[in-house]
């Protein structure tokens, strides 16, 4: 279990997300863009960064999502997912009405294990049963390789 803070107040989460240096667990999400599942398989070979959070329709999400799409165009080989358990019908929306086309919008609505399994379920507080804010990236090896808890500006590999 993660302690973690959200609007100033404590919460917690499920349990810690993985070790760097491990295999990333495989997941099952929904895509916004064409509700077809997909998995960790879906993006083998390539750099990862999971921009996970509670919901797009909050402030902070939604500027993690925006600077998140706009560094995405710069990375090489590199696919960047924003995962919330929002319905895909309202990321699918968020990105349409802001243009964002460089991250991939994959939601948790439905199999509901990746937040399980990622450690970052929140199960106190306000936001309880949603993802915690977290960034992890997965190198083309299916490794760990950056573990974060918090808004990231930059990411370089």
């Amino acid at each position: 279990m993660a302690n973690i803070t959200l609007g100033g107040k404590p919460a917690t989460t499920n349990g810690e997300l993985p070790v760097a240096g491990t295999s990333a667990p495989d997941f099952k999400l929904v895509n916004a863009a064409d509700m077809a599942e997909v998995s960790l398989q879906n993006y083998a070979g390539k750099n990862i960064v999971m921009n996970i959070f509670p919901s797009v329709d909050t402030g902070v999400c939604a500027t993690s999502v925006r600077k998140f799409n706009a560094e995405a165009a710069n990375l090489q080989n590199t696919v960047v997912l924003c995962i919330s358990k929002d319905l895909p019908f309202a990321m699918k929306r968020f990105c349409g009405a802001e243009g964002l086309n460089n991250v991939v919008t994959l939601s948790d609505f439905r199999n509901k294990g990746f937040s399980k399994t990622y450690g970052i379920e929140i199960t106190s507080g306000a936001f309880e049963g949603l993802d915690a804010r977290a960034v992890v990236v997965v190198g083309t090896d299916g490794k760990i390789k950056l573990l974060f808890n918090f808004l990231i500006t930059s990411i370089l590999f």
